[in-house]
């Protein structure tokens, strides 16, 4: 019996920096929903003014993916992501820095905007998809948790310290943490290809590696099928839904209604550690069943527990909301990113990925910028959670005309 120990796939490594990767670059995005009050009472900017650079910022996000997912496909993913960290370090270093409302719009709206492209979950499915043959839903259903939950995690900390030191620590951590250590285990480990590494993809039974080359125009096949704007357009409601609408006003609406800072912000992070668990076990899922069905079951899940948080109005019932909603915040990601994959080939996930994940972008800037102008107009969030809650039964309907 050979007793030599085994030796650690490389698909684990890549694997491991890219969910450093990120959860610092999704920890940098859970700022604003934070510091929303402090900007607020700093410089006597008006809600939807703030929010208007969070939803460019979310909009530049999901522009640049298609093509930064592009780049991934020709060039590799580890340009890309490297660039793009870098791109997030500074923006988050010199927002420390401003004064003016056009500085935030420059640095948050369009310069962490166009990093954050190159740092989600685009940049995971296409390294995924390149290094697992098997356990690819699990792999993604990690990254997915990554993605997702770096933003909440980090969100009672850094709320302790603005509410300590005041907001701009709080951005100048964030910079240090991706500049000091995201970019060099990024530069030094990430790998594009396992053939850069001298091994199989993980599962792979070959003998033989061989890299398979980008189709020369994916897009134009993927823009022809119906299954394509369904997918993107569910996706979308994923995003409108999730991170355009809880990262930037879930903690000003538990505010309005009694709850502590402190509270919201513990709050987001129950969430975030059940999100963890839930993305993880939808990746698990996904190897096992039936991709389209488990969305079906995803939306119409979300879709009613955002009609509960209607009638939240104490701890213990915000705090279970948190827990609920948190197994279900982006279990979509794994089901969407393989499904991707199987339906347009695993070689074309870059760039038609970067596409459907630029309709949860937008989805997310209007969830962004409409709750703040709602906001304004009623002086409560209770519409459009209210609607919030309607598109994601509507997506329901949307992945069930994909399945047929």
């Amino acid at each position: 019996m050979d007793s030599a120990p085994r030796r650690l796939h490389y698909a684990w490594i890549v694997l491991a920096v890219t969910f450093v990767c990120l959860f610092f670059s999704a920890a940098l995005r859970s700022l604003p929903g934070i510091l929303m009050l402090a900007l607020e009472h700093e410089f006597g900017w008006s809600r939807d003014a703030i929010s208007g650079a969070v939803a460019l910022n979310l909009l530049l996000f999901g522009i640049s993916g298609p093509w930064l997912g592009r780049g991934m496909d020709l060039y590799g993913p580890k340009r890309v992501c490297i660039v793009s960290v870098a791109l997030l370090a500074v923006a988050a270093g010199a927002c420390a820095m401003i004064r003016e409302l056009w500085q935030w719009y420059l640095l948050w709206g369009v310069i962490a905007g166009i990093g954050s492209g190159g740092t989600s979950i685009v940049v995971g499915s296409a390294l995924v998809n390149r290094w697992f043959t098997e356990r690819r839903g699990l792999a993604l259903g990690v990254l997915g948790a990554a993605f997702s939950s770096g933003q909440l995690v980090f969100t009672p900390l850094l709320m302790q310290i603005n509410m300590d030191f005041g907001w701009r620590p709080t951005f100048l951590l964030l910079a240090g943490l991706l500049g000091l250590l995201v970019l060099p285990l990024s530069a030094y480990w990430l790998a594009d290809e396992p053939i850069r590494k001298g091994c199989p993809p993980y599962g792979h039974a070959g003998s033989e590696i061989k890299p398979v080359p980008a189709d020369p125009d994916p897009m134009r096949k993927a823009i022809r099928q119906s299954r394509f704007w369904l997918l993107a357009g569910s996706f979308g409601i994923c995003g409108f839904t999730t991170s355009g609408l809880f990262q930037t006003h879930l903690i000003p609406h538990g505010i309005e209604h009694g709850f502590t800072e402190m509270t919201m912000a513990v709050s987001l992070g129950l969430m975030g550690a059940t999100d963890i668990f839930g993305t993880i076990l939808s990746g698990w899922l996904c190897d096992r069943f039936d991709k389209g069905r488990l969305l079906t079951i995803y939306y119409g899940l979300r879709g009613l527990s955002l009609m509960g948080l209607l009638f939240v109005d104490s701890i213990e019932q915000m705090l279970l909301f948190s827990m609920v909603y948190g197994l279900n915040w982006l279990s979509t990601v794994p089901a969407t990113s393989a499904l991707t994959a199987d339906l347009f080939g695993k070689n074309n996930v870059g760039v038609v990925f970067g596409w459907i994940c630029c309709a949860h972008q937008i989805g997310a800037a209007l969830a962004s910028y409409s709750a703040g102008y709602v906001h304004s107009i009623q002086g409560s969030y209770r519409l459009a959670f209210l609607c919030a809650s309607l598109f994601a039964l509507l997506a329901v309907l949307m992945v069930v005309k994909i399945r047929k």
